[in-house]
């Protein structure tokens, strides 16, 4: 087994829910769980191999959980588990942190938007 080692703990944090999709994946299942297809539809511009790669590392990690419900046809859902669900204020936090700094940019001149597909207060406020 090859040992890491991170200089702090958010180092780790910001390498296991990084990337473009994990934290909009843990914002929509922050709201209520989701078949695949449901996702599918919410990711605009995810394929269906990195959405399944994806949710495979966060299931991996202890962050999101799996319910076969074994139909015919397939029955699959997706939620956040009890360690997700303990991310959500924190996701919410950075997310209306990053309010802060677009509006200096676009004061800059920047042209820059947030668009906030999963409401960040809506998730502070049901955050476990």
């Amino acid at each position: 087994m090859t040992t890491k080692t991170y200089p702090m703990g958010i180092n780790l944090t910001l390498e296991i829910i990084s990337g473009k999709w994990k934290p909009l994946i843990l914002g929509y299942l922050g709201n209520s769980p989701l078949r695949n297809g449901e996702l599918i539809q919410r990711l605009d511009g995810i394929s269906q191999k990195v959405l399944t790669e994806q949710l495979r590392e966060l299931e991996y990690e202890g962050i999101v959980q799996r319910k076969n419900y074994g139909t015919v046809p397939p029955k699959v859902k997706y939620s956040l588990t009890t360690e997700g669900e303990s991310l959500k204020k924190l996701l919410a936090e950075q997310s209306l942190w990053g309010d802060k700094p677009a509006e200096a940019m676009q004061q800059h001149g920047c042209d820059i938007q947030i668009l906030h597909p999963v409401p960040p207060n809506n998730w502070a406020n049901s955050a476990g």
